[in-house]
């Protein structure tokens, strides 16, 4: 089976899982079940599953991959930072926080993990979790900046305390240990880290059963689709290329750049009273349209 083929029955698997959850905000899981979703999701299954994509022989060439994966995607988050000061120059205020956000900041964590996996196996998935360390520093820098003040100690506390953060430098050190770790831990480990598709899809398909769909402005969101989806991760792809970067750094590396909006620019625009309905929909729709893109995307891989 082609890769395409097999990112096509993913994400339409990953869709149907969403609609499980989407249906079941109605009357299962109300705003405070999703919460405690989310806070089960994020600080335990997330981190498990991180940890067991860290269960391989190191080797140098390993270590050297992991660092080339942290300095091209800080690369990628620079270059989403300045894209996003420039791109939306017109667009009302209120309105171009949200889309600068949702460019700098992508549903990488949630979204990316189980799709890179699935593509590209446990080894993928290791490398997307390190690629997600520069997503998060600029989550909680420059995107946090757009809605409130940031200090540099509060965006370092809130990066080094991050549980998904902690589970890269653990599995690091497991690598290294001279021992195998028992069988029950490390079982433990994977039922835990494995409902992370689950119930990210359902966690997903929940916040998108809340967004109000009247008055979408069609054409912004279409615009800003193209940049999120198509523009940045093709840049991604052909710089990598002309570089020469490994296959699998480049396949992780634009796969995870082109995810759709992450669902914190609204939640955050929620939380300091910023256009939340607005930011809604930009996740709505780009995470829609992500349904038709990342397959497409895979086909350069």
């Amino acid at each position: 089976m082609s890769v395409f083929q097999t990112m096509l029955n993913l994400q339409l698997s990953l869709f149907a899982i969403m609609l499980i959850g989407f249906f079941c905000r109605r009357n299962l899981i109300d705003e405070k079940t999703r919460g405690v979703l989310s806070d089960l999701l994020i600080n335990i299954i997330l981190p498990c599953n991180i940890l067991g994509s860290f269960r391989m022989e190191v080797t140098d060439e390993l270590l050297r991959s992991a660092g080339m994966v942290f300095a091209l995607y800080m690369g990628v988050q620079v270059f989403s930072y300045l894209l996003s000061r420039v791109a939306y120059l017109k667009v009302p205020m209120d309105k171009q926080v949200i889309l600068r956000h949702g460019t700098i900041t992508s549903n990488a964590g949630f979204l990316g993990n189980p799709i890179t996996y699935g593509v590209f196996g446990a080894e993928g998935l290791l490398y997307a979790s390190i690629a997600l360390i520069p997503v998060r520093i600029f989550l909680w820098s420059a995107g946090l900046s757009l809605y409130t003040k940031t200090d540099s100690k509060s965006v370092i506390k809130n990066l080094m305390t991050h549980p998904c953060v902690v589970s890269v430098f653990v599995g690091f050190a497991l690598m290294f240990l001279p021992f195998e770790l028992p069988v029950f831990v490390t079982n433990t480990i994977d039922y835990v880290g494995g409902c992370t598709t689950a119930v990210s899809m359902m966690v997903i398909g929940a916040i998108l059963a809340d967004i109000k769909l009247d008055n979408i402005p069609k054409g912004l969101l279409a615009y800003y689709s193209f940049i999120r989806l198509i523009f940045i991760p093709a840049c991604v792809f052909i710089v990598l290329n002309l570089f020469h970067v490994q296959p699998l750094l480049t396949g992780v590396c634009t796969l995870l750049s082109g995810m759709p909006a992450a669902s914190m620019t609204a939640i955050l625009a929620a939380k300091y009273k910023g256009n939340y309905e607005f930011g809604s929909q930009v996740v709505f729709v780009s995470t829609v349209l992500s349904v038709v893109t990342i397959p497409l995307m895979t086909l350069f891989f």
